[in-house]
């Protein structure tokens, strides 16, 4: 907890001016602070001042003066305060509930001694500290005052635990003594609790200890019974002064002890279990802390010092919003404040075990405050300010919480309900439900007062989804438990929990009297009900009326409304109840009879009457009788009686009317005697008990005032003579026979024979007795008496006279009970038989007559058969050996077990009939094991399997069924059977019984003929898998007649069959459909077909909207024009892509011309530009004169075509003139030769050859001559001939031979016929040795010819396979080869693979090649030089294959010198960390620092790559196994070049930031060791130059130059180096190879630096900074300490430094603004990707306000 300074309340003085004593009230709304001036001050909870009252001395002659106030404090009720005075006083102040009410002493307590401390703990209860060493207690409410106890040590304190039920007081001898007004139960001691080293006066009593200080500087924590549990020390801080006052937090978990100006805070870590020391609160000049005041809540601590100053602080852990509406102030662990921001209320939510609160949520519309601790649960309600803590043990936040009542919240956790009551601390109920509706919970709680009843708590929930139970909170017991017939899905009590009503499923709606356990159905169908608000009137809606019962004590009696919509509220305010109802758009209110409901209020209030003044007004019906009916029972028992008479008078009953007119009177005049309302007077609760017809109370009453006269005269007016007689008796009446007599007389003559013999029997006279009972028709009564006097059973008159009447009444079994008696067994056993009273007839017959014993058995048997009882009949039965009759009195009393057991006894004939019934009824019940064995031992088979198949149990039904039945019988019954339950529509049943005797084809008929195709196709699937898609064909089709085409759809999808799906919705205009299902399940273009089928169906503006939408529009056309629908195709070209016109005439030209409508062809091939096409197509057709025509017109250059075509026409026709002729006019003598040659005319040949193309003659006279050698005398016809003679002559060896020598290269078709002509007859008629000879002949000269698949078939026929094999290689005609080789010679396989990819190679074809060997492919690329191809198939290998090629490529560009291509090859595809690419990198990096034409603002592109590149390196080397070594060191220095250089560049295309550019150019020189050497100081003194930097321009230039003298030399020896001494930039560089700056520009250079040698003002030294250092050196000269180089000069940040997050990164702050301030004002987008790349190399920028957009 930390203490923030709030506000000053009361400013200190300039000199000592004690606030002596402070309090807060326990409401919070109130602060007293006592000055030194014994003035009273009054605050507000705002800290406002409103208020001030002076006090008053003891005495008032010893002045104002005379005393100091040393305690002070407020009532628990705000309202009084009480002030202790050092003038042996206190005094308590009334100061009023307002500010300004009068200030009024209503209490004071004179002491022995000065008072010194003063708490007010609990109400009238005062408890003070004197100097003496007293503790005393004064009760304000008698004026007194005790002592508690005493001690002989002054109080130096006194203080209070958390509850106020316990008090500590501090002494000046270190004394602390502990008193109890109430342990609580913790056990606590009492009295000296232990003895402080020092007077504690800062003394406080936390939850967990006590803690107290003093002078000596240190503070202790004892534990609950006085052991130290820890100390804090500070005795040795000479800052610290003694401690004066302490003071703990409301809730316990904090302390602050004042001292000298500070103040100390402790806090209690719950878990730690200690104390811990927060930050204490210094302040100077406060001075000594001399009070401290705690505000009720927590929130605030006030402070008031030596000087008059009183400072308030608030003491909070945390504060924070909830939702923007709730303020949450954590004041301690256990205590929050919530704070409404709109109202300003505030309610403080506190555990009061002292457990830390976790999280308070606001629920239930901001109402409800919930919070959870370790082990208890806090609830509040925030209007009502009700709060309560219960032990809740956590259970991971899965509670759910509802709020609907008011008064109580529910719980639901884990099938649990808690209820907790707002202000109540323990948990109200906690009961198991599963139903977590809050319409299935209805609580009450005191929400109607009932007369007599304290707390009224009732709870009703569902145990199960048709029980009800309900609960008695207070008492927490099960009021009732109501089960009912269907699902309740509603239930509310009453206000007084002694009704409910609740709604099942099926909306029948119940009323439950919890008092009577009664349940009535009051409405069969209820849409809406309710209890009105403040009553028991019910309201509810059936169907279209509006049922109300103004009183639900009378169920039965309703008022009903029409209705015409539906009730949705019930409102009940202003004396007026309404029922809201909705009829369409309108809403109408029903009001109520207030009148009516108010009588029920009225009965609950107790106001009867109200209610009788009520009922006055009303007329006579059936409500207002129950209204008086339940009045006056009421008023009866309250006692007011005129109020029942009224009602009795009422509801016409006169005789209890006048009844009460006549108590009343009595109580009346009673009332004017004693005082009272009368009732108490013993004739009036007499009269009254007698009313109740309580005459036992009445008489207890008459006799409690010796009124035995009044007795005795009720209880004869009601002719209660016996009653009247005890009293007599009871009371020695004197009067006792005369009554006694008079009793007697009176019965007979009412001929009350029966009571008159009962009062003889009573008076010993017996005969009398008996002929009084005989003559009463009672012979049993007479019986009796005689059976029980031996003297009269010897009288043989009176026993003939008794058994006569016995008999005579058919009182048999008393008769025979008299002749047992008088011992005459057979007259008894007989009369015992007839009375069948056998029991008592066979315990005679077992001793008198054993012979009769069965046969009585068996009568016994019959009679209790007779009565119904047959369950007794069976043993005796059994004992009579009748087992037939025990078997049917077993069975008619369903004593299952003990028939089996008496039939397995009998034999097989018997028991048959009676084992078929015991199986049906073990059927019954499920016993099928039982009930089959039954069966069969009933030899009733076929009723077992009856009982299986009805149960649905076919297998057992199928075993009985084979066990006993053929098979073909089975499958006849069962067939049967299935048939019977289709017909009933059990159709898995019928299907079980089909498939049980493997009939799955009647089950298909059956659910195809029901139409049930699921079930159907489920069988078809199982038991015909082959007929499965034909099967959803068929349905399909079926489905499709009968219009059901989605489920049609699925057919046919399942059957694989789209297109028929597609078809149909074609042809029911479902064009959607059918797209879906095209594009779900056709191929690539089959739902492109039917979008175009669809465009065609719509045409015009609508279809090309349609295939536009499906992007189709293109493809369409050129279908429509493929599929020869030009119509269409021109009309969707015409109105979308008139580009396309020309394409669809020229294929609308070549349809024409296939259908031989030439005429139209040709207009059409001119429109689409293409007459050419015309002119071949009549050249085609021989219609010469129409092809000349287009050829002239449209197109000259095919007039030669033209002529070329009727020559070669004429050639075909032999018609050689004229062909001639024509190619000569075509200028094509060349044809004419060579059509000449292949007709054999070789003389008109050389003729045409001779006059045309005489350079051609001597080649032409050369092949002629060849070609006659050819045909010599034996020429190839004349072997040809001889072949087929030696073959028809059987010398097939010779025919062979002949075939094989036929040479004719210009007739390859013949020569192929001849060579397999000789392959032919040598396979077949020739040995195996000749014909393999004559096939390795044949089948090379087939392969020269390239007859591949003759040769490779010829080795076939001879299995020679790898010759077939290679012969198809030789083809390249490969999958002939590997098929060759897969199916004969699986070992060649590999050959032809290997043949197959030297082949891809040889011929380049590498794409081929990709899918078989990848590395062999992307080699061959390589070679190829197809890098981007290569690259392309690299990147789908792996990371690793594509850097080998990147690699690859890179170092081919390089050497080609385009090194910027391979930069960008890696600024694409990254910067691996592999060893043997780091050349690549470094020649990268050389060729770019070498490059001229890179000193300018355009190339930053170029430095921007080559940094990002080795920026991705440097990232990578990071995380490889190259970190750190020499390589990476190296590369991180090329990247802060290319880093300079990038930023430069983007420096100088901003003339702002023409500095920072030089700067870069100034800090590269100390990198001469990287990059040129004269470059650098080139591009560094030009840069220094630009600025207007002369010193520098000049020593840079000047060191260009000697470089450059250098570089002609070929050595560095002659330099220079004293203008570098103490700098940064290295001497020995690498010696450029050569000059990087062109001779103009070297000369320009010398030029200048001559001038400038020549100016005096010149100083040929470097700049100097604070470090006696040359400025963009990083080292310092003198110390060599190394400074940071900025991220944007290079140059050393010494001061104004801005560092990154990266360590390393820091940049100088003015260059950094600067540079910031370029890229806002000029949005250079070079700049802004600095910045970005800043933001990556070190870690982020220093400030978020850029951004890169």
């Amino acid at each position: 907890m930390q203490l923030r300074h709030v506000r000053t309340l009361l400013a200190p003085q300039d000199g000592a001016a004690r606030v002596t004593c402070m309090a807060w009230s326990a409401s919070s709304a109130r602060f007293a602070v006592c000055t030194v001036d014994r003035v009273v001050l009054l605050y507000d909870e705002q800290g406002e001042r409103r208020d001030k009252f002076s006090t008053k001395p003891a005495d008032a002659k010893y002045g104002r003066k005379s005393y100091v106030v040393k305690g002070m404090a407020f009532s628990p009720d705000s309202t009084k305060i009480a002030v202790g005075q050092t003038d042996n006083i206190v005094y308590v102040y009334r100061i009023g509930e307002e500010w300004g009410d009068k200030k009024v002493i209503c209490n004071k307590f004179i002491q022995t001694s000065a008072v010194t401390c003063l708490l007010w703990p609990a109400e009238n209860i005062i408890v003070f500290g004197l100097a003496e060493g007293k503790v005393r207690l004064a009760n304000t409410k008698n004026n007194k005052s005790s002592t508690i106890y005493g001690t002989d040590s002054y109080v130096v304190s006194l203080t209070s635990n958390i509850s106020g039920k316990g008090i500590l007081s501090g002494h000046a001898d270190g004394t602390i003594i502990r008193f109890f007004f109430d342990d609580e139960g913790s056990g606590e001691s009492q009295g000296k609790l232990v003895t402080h080293p020092c007077p504690p006066y800062a003394l406080a009593w936390a939850s967990n200890s006590i803690v107290a200080a003093g002078c000596d500087k240190k503070i202790v924590a004892y534990g609950k019974e006085g052991n130290v549990i820890q100390t804090f020390d500070y005795s040795r801080d000479s800052s610290e002064k003694e401690f004066t006052t302490a003071a703990t937090s409301p809730g316990g978990q904090a302390v602050v002890i004042g001292s000298y100006d500070r103040l100390r805070v402790l806090n209690w870590s719950p878990r730690r279990s200690a104390w811990e020391e927060a930050k204490p609160k210094e302040i100077a000049h406060l001075y000594t802390i001399t009070a401290l005041a705690w505000k009720r809540d927590g929130s605030r601590i006030c402070v008031g010092t030596l000087c008059g100053g009183v400072e308030q602080f608030d003491c909070c852990l945390r504060r924070s919003i909830y939702k923007n509406k709730f303020e949450m102030t954590y004041v301690g662990p256990s205590q929050v404040i919530v704070k409404n921001l709109s109202t300003g209320t505030r309610v403080v939510l506190k555990s009061h075990y002292g457990y830390e609160i976790d999280e308070v949520k606001i629920l239930g519309k901001e109402r409800y405050l919930v919070a959870h601790t370790s082990d208890t649960l806090l609830l509040g309600d925030i209007s009502s300010n009700k709060l309560s803590e219960v032990a809740w043990q956590g259970s991971g936040g899965n509670e759910k919480f509802f709020f609907d009542n008011e008064n109580v919240c529910m719980i639901f956790n884990a099938g649990e309900l808690t209820l907790v009551e707002y202000g109540s601390n323990d948990i109200l109920g906690s009961v198991r439900t599963e139903f977590m509706n809050p319409h299935l919970v209805s609580v009450r709680i005191n929400e109607r007062r009932q007369r007599g009843v304290e707390a009224n708590k009732r709870l009703a929930y569902l145990i199960d989804i048709k029980t009800i139970a309900t609960v008695d909170l207070v008492g927490g017991y099960n009021a009732g438990t109501i089960s009912h017939d269907s699902k309740i899905e509603w239930l509310e009590l009453n206000e007084t929990g002694h009704k409910l009503l609740f709604r099942d499923k099926k909306m029948r709606l119940q009323l439950y009297d919890i008092e009577r356990s009664t349940k009535t159905t009051i409405l069969n169908y209820c849409s809406y009900v309710q209890w009105v608000p403040g009553s028991d009137v019910v309201v509810a809606q059936n169907r279209n009326s509006l049922c109300i019962w103004y009183n639900i004590d009378a169920p039965e009696r309703v008022t009903m409304f029409p209705l015409k919509g539906d009730i949705v509220d019930l409102e009940r305010n202003d004396g007026k109840t309404e029922v809201i109802v909705t009829e369409g758009v309108n809403t109408v209110s029903y009001t109520l009879d207030e009148g009516l409901i108010e009588f029920g209020t009225a009965i609950d209030d107790g106001d009867y009457h109200r209610a009788t003044a009520f009922l006055e007004t009303l007329e006579m019906s059936t409500e207002t009788e129950a209204m008086w009916k339940t009045l006056s029972r009421l008023a009866l028992e309250a006692r007011q009686l005129h109020i029942a008479e009224r009602c009795f008078a009422a509801l016409g009953n006169m005789a209890k009317a006048r009844f009460l007119h006549e108590t009343n009177a009595i109580a009346d005049k009673a009332a004017q005697e004693h005082g009272g309302d009368g009732t108490d007077h013993y004739l009036v609760r007499a009269r009254l008990a007698m009313l109740e017809k309580n005459y036992k109370l009445a008489e207890m009453i008459f006799l409690e005032q010796n009124a035995t006269e009044e007795a005795m005269d009720m209880y004869q007016e009601l002719h209660m003579w016996d009653e009247c007689i005890v009293v007599a008796e009871a009371k020695g009446h004197p009067m006792l026979d005369k009554l006694r007599k008079g009793y007697y007389q009176w019965l007979l003559d009412t001929q009350q024979e029966e009571k008159a013999g009962e009062v003889q029997e009573g008076q010993g006279d017996y005969l009398a007795a008996i002929s009084l009972y005989l003559r009463a028709g009672l012979p049993a009564k007479a019986a009796r008496l005689a059976m029980s006097r031996n003297e009269l059973l010897t009288n043989g008159d009176v026993i003939s006279r008794i058994s006569t009447a016995l008999i005579r009444g058919e009182l048999y079994e008393q008769a025979g009970d008299l002749f047992e008696k008088v011992g005459n067994p057979r007259k008894a056993l007989e009369c015992y038989c007839k009375g069948s009273a056998y029991l008592k007839a066979v315990e005679l017959a077992r001793l008198a007559f054993p012979v009769e014993v069965v046969k009585l058995e068996e009568a016994w048997g019959d009679h209790l058969v007779q009565q119904k009882q047959l369950d007794a009949a069976i043993n005796h039965y059994i004992e009579a050996r009748c087992s037939v009759k025990a078997i049917e009195a077993a069975l008619g009393a369903r004593q299952w077990k003990k028939a089996i057991y008496i039939l397995d006894l009998q034999d097989k004939q018997t028991a048959a009939k009676y084992y078929l019934k015991i199986a049906q009824h073990y059927a019954a019940l499920q016993e099928y094991q039982v009930a089959e064995e039954l069966y069969i031992k009933g030899d009733q088979t076929k009723e077992a399997i009856d009982m299986y198949t009805q149960a649905g149990l076919w297998e057992q039904a199928h075993k009985v069924a084979i066990r006993c039945m053929s098979q073909e019988d089975v499958s006849v019954l069962y067939i049967t059977q299935a048939q019977e339950m289709e017909k009933q529509g059990k159709y898995k049943e019928a299907e079980r019984l089909y498939i049980t005797v493997d009939e799955p084809d009647l089950a298909i008929t059956m659910y195809k003929k029901c139409k049930m195709y699921d079930e159907m196709v489920c069988l078809v699937a199982k038991y015909h898998k082959d007929l499965l898609s034909d099967t959803h064909l068929h349905l399909g089709k079926e489905l499709e007649t009968e219009g059901r085409l989605q489920e049609a759809e699925y057919h046919y999808l399942e059957a694989k069959d789209w297109k028929a799906t597609v078809n149909m919705y074609r042809m029911n205009d479902m064009w959607d459909e059918a797209y879906r299902v095209a594009k779900a399940h056709g191929g690539a273009n089959s739902y492109k077909h039917v979008a175009y089928m669809w465009a065609k169906s719509l045409g015009g503006e609508a279809a090309v909207k349609l295939l536009s939408k499906f992007g189709l529009l293109e493809m369409a056309i050129d279908h429509a024009a493929d599929s020869g629908v030009f119509e269409f195709a021109f009309e969707l070209a015409r109105l979308s892509m008139k580009q396309k016109m020309r394409e669809i005439h020229l294929k609308y030209a070549m349809f024409l011309e296939d259908e031989g409508k030439f005429e139209e062809a040709e207009a059409e091939f001119i429109k689409a530009g293409k007459p050419k096409e015309a002119v071949l197509m009549f050249v085609h057709n021989q219609n010469w004169d129409a092809a000349q025509r287009v050829a002239e017109a449209h197109d000259p250059d095919s007039v030669a075509d033209v002529l070329v075509g009727q020559a070669r026409f004429a050639f075909e026709q032999r018609e050689f003139q004229k062909a001639e002729a024509f190619l000569l006019r075509a200028q094509r003598p060349e044809l004419a030769i060579k059509y000449y040659k292949e007709a054999g005319m070789w003389s008109e040949a050389l003729r045409i050859c001779k006059e045309y193309v005489p350079s051609r003659l001597e080649a032409l006279q050369e092949e002629c001559s060849r070609e006659a050698a050819k045909k010599g005398s034996r020429g190839t016809e004349g072997l040809l001939e001889q072949a087929r003679e030696w073959e028809q002559a059987g010398e097939y060896a010779r025919a062979v031979d002949c075939y094989l020598k036929v040479q004719d290269p210009s007739n390859s078709v013949l020569m192929e016929k001849c060579l397999l002509k000789a392959a032919e007859l040598a396979i077949k008629f020739l040995g195996q040795s000749q014909s393999m000879e004559v096939t390795r002949t044949v089948a090379p000269q087939l392969v020269a010819m390239k007859k591949y698949s003759a040769a490779a078939e010829l080795y076939l026929n001879l299995d020679l396979i790898r010759e077939a094999i290679d012969a198809f290689i030789e083809g390249e005609e490969w999958n002939k080869a590997k098929r060759v080789a897969k199916e004969l010679d699986p070992r060649s396989e590999e050959y032809v693979d290997q043949r197959y990819k030297e082949y891809l190679k040889n011929q380049g074809k590498v794409d081929s090649l990709v899918g078989i060997d990848v590395m062999a492919a992307l080699d061959m690329y390589a070679e190829q030089e197809q890098w981007e191809k290569c690259l392309e198939i690299a990147a789908k290998q792996n990371y690793k294959v594509l850097h080998k090629y990147v690699a690859l490529y890179a170092t081919h560009l390089i050497r080609e010198g385009s090194w910027d291509k391979a930069l960008s090859l890696y600024v694409h595809h990254g910067a691996p960390a592999n060893p043997q690419n780091f050349n690549i990198y470094k020649r990268l990096f050389v060729e770019m620092v070498n490059a001229s034409g890179m000193n300018c603002a355009e190339a930053y592109s170029s430095w921007a790559d080559l940094r990002d590149v080795l920026f991705n390196l440097s990232e990578n080397l990071v995380k490889s196994s190259e970190a750190n070594t020499p390589a990476h060191e190296e590369f991180e220095t090329m990247l802060l070049i290319s880093h300079y250089y990038a930023t430069r560049s983007a420096a100088q295309g901003v003339k702002q930031l023409d500095t920072v550019a030089a700067k870069l150019s100034i800090s590269l020189l100390r990198h001469t060791e990287f990059i040129p050497a004269d470059k650098a100081f080139y591009e560094a003194g030009t840069a220094a130059k630009a600025v207007n930097w002369e010193n520098m321009a000049f020593i840079f230039l000047n060191r260009f130059l000697d470089l450059s003298d250098a570089i002609e030399e070929g050595n560095l020896d002659s330099l220079d180096h004293s203008d570098f001494q103490r700098t940064d930039i290295p001497f020995e560089v690498p010696l450029p190879a050569q000059q990087h700056v062109p001779e103009e520009k070297r000369e320009e250079v010398r030029d200048w630096v001559l001038t400038m040698s020549m100016d005096q003002r010149l100083e040929q030294v470097l700049p100097q900074d604070e470090r006696d250092t040359y400025e963009a050196s990083l080292v310092a000269a003198n110390t060599g300490v190394r400074s940071l180089p900025c991220v944007l000069t290079g140059y050393p940040v010494l001061r104004n430094r801005i560092e990154f997050k990266k360590p390393g990164r820091e940049a100088n702050k003015d260059t950094w603004n600067k540079f910031l301030m370029a890229v806002k004002t000029s949005h250079s987008p070079t700049c802004q990707d600095v910045l970005k790349f800043l933001s990556q190399w070190c870690g982020g920028l220093p400030s978020t306000s850029f951004s890169f957009q």
